[in-house]
C-alpha cells in the first residue's frame, strides 16, 4: 500500500523525543497489568475526577471521538491510521488552521511538550471565540489527536494536568490495513468506565 501523494510521504513524524516510554504509548510499549479502560482503538488509564465521554455519529452510531473532563479541562482524542514511515501532523496541522480560518477564528502555531500545536480562537454563533488547543502525535502506524479546551488552554498548571492524561493515553493501532487517515474503530468498554 502506498501513498500516492508525494507530499504524504515526506511529510516527517511529530512526537516527544520520549515518547515511546512517556507516551502516548503504542499497545505493544503500554504495561499491560495495568487497569486500563478499553475503548477500541484507545485505552484511557482511569483516575480521579475523570469523567469518560463517548461521542457518536447520529446516523451510523459509530464512535467518533472519546472526550475526557479532567482538571477543569476537556480532552478530546481520536486515534487514526497512519503510514509506518512518515507522519500525519504537519499536514492535519495546516487543514486545521485553514477550516479554522474560514470560519473567521484565529490562529498561532507555537512549540508545545508534544512538538508544534495550534492555539486557535474558534467562533461560536452569539458567544464568546472558544479557546482550544490542538496537539497531535505520530506514533508507530497511528496519529492521535488531541483537542484541549477549558482550563488547560491558558492554565500552566491545568495544562500540565491534560498533557500528562494525554500521555497516558494507549494507541490500539491492530493489525487490520487501513488506508493512512481512517480513524481507528472505537467503542464503549466491556464493563462500566469506572471513571
Amino acid at each position: 500500500m502506498t501513498d500516492t501523494a508525494p507530499e504524504a510521504a515526506e511529510q516527517p513524524k511529530s512526537a516527544p523525543t520520549d515518547r515511546a516510554s512517556a507516551g502516548p504509548l503504542d499497545e505493544s510499549e503500554a504495561n499491560p497489568v495495568r487497569p486500563y479502560v478499553d475503548l477500541g482503538g484507545v485505552k484511557v488509564l482511569p483516575r480521579t475526577d475523570l469523567a469518560l465521554r463517548l461521542e457518536v455519529e447520529e446516523g451510523t452510531k459509530r464512535v467518533v471521538a472519546v472526550s475526557l473532563d479532567y482538571a477543569g479541562s476537556t480532552l478530546q482524542v481520536q486515534p487514526f491510521a497512519a503510514p509506518r514511515s512518515s507522519g500525519l501532523w504537519h499536514e492535519i496541522m495546516a487543514q486545521i488552521i485553514e477550516q479554522i480560518d474560514r470560519q473567521g477564528g484565529t490562529t498561532v502555531v507555537q512549540q508545545g511538550p508534544f512538538g508544534p500545536e495550534v492555539v486557535a480562537q474558534i467562533p461560536v454563533a452569539g458567544a464568546e471565540p472558544r479557546a482550544a488547543r490542538f496537539v497531535g502525535v505520530d506514533g508507530p502506524r497511528w496519529f492521535l489527536r488531541g483537542v484541549i479546551a477549558g482550563e488547560g488552554v491558558s492554565n500552566p498548571e491545568a495544562a500540565a494536568k491534560i498533557e500528562d492524561l494525554f500521555r497516558s493515553i494507549v494507541v490500539v493501532r491492530g493489525n487490520t490495513p487501513m488506508p493512512p487517515r481512517d480513524l481507528i474503530p472505537l467503542s464503549m468498554p466491556a464493563t462500566g468506565a469506572g471513571a
